[in-house]
């Protein structure tokens, strides 16, 4: 699948798949200086794209693991969705989870982009639900 992207600023990275096994493709900070991020401070960083996502898919935007896992930085959402129609520019609001700052440079890969299908969906009201094993258990009721 081709999704057509636009440069939104003169200086951004089209996303890109860091090998052939890559689900996600990373998108790319796009900023004019380096930027910040506090222990519990919160950034938008725009990535300067905006893509055209077809009808019937939606973009997802996933933390990096690396960045995360070594770093303690993630995304504000944990999940940026990106719906088919939207046509802005495209921006990652990051969140800093450690005890130390965290600098996010130019061009520094911050996020992952997934494209997937997704089902056209209706909601309608119902008096009853079908019987599961589970039923209404909710958090933590199918054990630790």
């Amino acid at each position: 699948m081709k999704i057509k992207v636009i440069k939104t600023r003169e200086n951004a990275k089209l996303p890109y798949k860091a090998t052939a096994g890559s689900v996600g493709a990373d998108l790319f900070a796009c900023i004019n200086a380096s930027a910040v991020v506090s222990p519990g401070e919160r950034l938008l960083i725009p990535t300067g794209l905006a893509m055209e996502i077809p009808l019937g898919y939606g973009g997802f935007v996933f933390p990096r693991s690396s960045v995360a896992s070594k770093h303690g930085v993630s995304l504000a959402n944990c999940v940026g969705v990106i719906d088919s129609d939207y046509r802005g520019e495209i921006s990652v609001p990051v969140i800093n989870h450690s005890d130390k700052e965290y600098t996010i440079n130019a061009g520094d890969r911050i996020a992952q982009l997934i494209i997937m299908p997704v089902e056209d969906t209706e909601y309608e009201s119902a008096d009853e639900l079908s019987d599961t094993v589970r039923g209404s258990g909710g958090f933590g009721s199918t054990g630790v």
